[in-house]
């Protein structure tokens, strides 16, 4: 039985994965997290994290960036491995993250959904062949009313998958209305919609000359990256330390 502290545990994505737990005979949520108790969880919430008593195996976070670095703090204290899947995290918080790896595991990823995890690899593919052949890349996210960062962690780790078949030698653009000049070839365009509860919508245009390849990954429910933190959980179970991503546990699960 894997033993989880759920941080962020009140909002959507808490909640969602919440649910799952109650179904899942392998694993089992001690205590939550959050600064809003909404007074339905199964288990006990605490306002901070350094207040959690409990023992836990595993802490899933779903919070917010500045909640990050107090909850790495403890991880590092108590000796719990970190399913990381908070986006918009600063320069400053993301080599807290690397460093806090040295010392425990964390898996980090932006999007814990098997289907864009398997996108990202077939952008690796499309994007050698289609960019040395002139094709401009765009990125486009939608997202609902009530995300705070943009664009979202997947867009940019979209573009990084590509952007690393080229040795980063693409620039990201992420707004052209103060531009008045020609396309450059090695450039990568990232835009954000957000509009009522749409739950993550990413599109991946390859724009040549006559023709026009569109890679897409739509999430109709929270429920695939619940399921995905949670697979994420059990994978981190005893794991002392370093940095993993979602293609790591979908490679042992292959394996099996």
């Amino acid at each position: 039985m894997v033993k989880v502290i759920m941080h962020g545990c009140c909002g959507r994505m808490g909640v969602m994965i919440s649910q799952i737990v109650e179904e899942d005979k392998d694993v089992e949520i001690v205590a939550g997290v959050d600064v809003i108790n909404n007074g339905k969880m199964s288990y006990k919430v605490y306002d901070k994290i350094s207040d959690v008593t409990e023992k836990a195996d595993v802490i899933i976070d779903f919070s917010r960036a500045d909640a990050v670095d107090e909850m790495l703090d403890y991880a590092v204290a108590k000796k719990i491995p970190v399913v990381l899947c908070t986006t918009g995290l600063s320069e400053e918080c993301l080599k807290k993250v690397n460093e806090t790896s040295e010392k425990i595991a964390i898996l980090r990823s932006a999007n814990m959904s098997l289907g864009i995890n398997l996108l990202m690899k077939l952008l690796k593919d499309a994007a050698a062949v289609l960019a040395p052949s002139g094709f401009d890349i765009e990125v486009v996210e939608k997202h609902h009313r009530m995300k705070l960062d943009a664009p979202s962690g997947t867009a940019i780790a979209l573009a990084d998958a590509i952007n690393e078949e080229f040795d980063n030698e693409y620039e990201y653009v992420y707004d052209r209305s103060e531009r008045r000049m020609k396309r450059p070839d090695k450039e990568i365009g990232i835009s954000a919609v957000r509009g009522g509860t749409i739950v993550g919508d990413h599109d991946v245009i390859f724009a040549g000359n006559d023709e026009v390849i569109t890679l897409s990954h739509t999430a109709y429910s929270r429920a695939v990256f619940a399921k995905g933190a949670v697979s994420a959980a059990k994978f981190l179970f005893n794991k002392e330390k370093g940095m993993y991503n979602m293609s790591d546990v979908i490679s042992e699960n292959l394996g099996k």
